[in-house]
């Protein structure tokens, strides 16, 4: 699993470096979100730019993935291509996360 991990103002940027977040690579991918915000405070924001597929394992991941991160911390979603999104708002998740077209739009906007 490839993530990187920048920080932009008060948001921590993670940027998922595959094309795929399937069943192969949720249990990775959990855990290295979890080593990626141990230390983050506040609003996180997955950058999902280059991910071009993602299955109900990478969905229960990245929804594991908020709940790991606590009381008072946010996780929002950038750059999803349009396969992404469709499986996003086919589960309603789009409910639960906030889903921003870029990354740029992610940074400027406020959240709830």
């Amino acid at each position: 699993m490839s993530l990187s991990s920048t920080v932009a103002g008060d948001a921590h940027i993670i940027t998922v470096g595959v094309d795929r977040i399937d069943a192969a690579m949720a249990i990775q991918f959990k855990e290295d979100m979890r080593t990626q915000t141990a230390d983050a405070t506040g609003r996180v924001i997955l950058d999902l730019s280059e991910v071009e597929f993602i299955d109900s394992s990478g969905l229960g991941a990245i929804v594991a993935s908020m709940k790991q991160l606590g009381e008072g911390r946010s996780l929002d979603l950038a750059g999803l291509t349009p396969i992404v999104e469709k499986v996003f708002r086919l589960t309603r998740m789009d409910t639960i996360f906030n889903l921003f077209p870029t990354l740029d739009a992610a940074l400027s906007a406020q959240t709830r």
